[in-house]
């Protein structure tokens, strides 16, 4: 894997037992092939299997901060001193 936030995230999913106990799971698709190719190039991930578990890792383990500010946008505290 070439990005290190693909190691984090496998590293993350790891530490959760997301990986742990036998693959018995079968998760399959038709899929573009210039998305696969470009998700290969960019991952330089190989194997459909392997790409298919980090992307599903990268989701499991999405961090939700953008969503929790997004959700705060126009939002200040009545505490909040706005003269300057």
């Amino acid at each position: 894997m070439h990005s290190s936030k693909l190691r984090d995230v496998m590293v993350i999913a790891e530490k959760e037992g997301l990986l742990r106990g036998e693959r018995t799971q079968v998760v399959r698709g038709r899929m573009p092939e210039a998305l696969v190719t470009r998700a290969k190039k960019r991952t330089g991930i190989d194997s459909d299997t392997d790409l298919i578990e980090v992307a599903l890792a990268n989701i499991a383990v999405a961090d939700d901060y953008a969503d929790w500010l997004l959700s705060l946008r126009g939002a200040v505290g009545s505490e909040a001193e706005l003269e300057f």
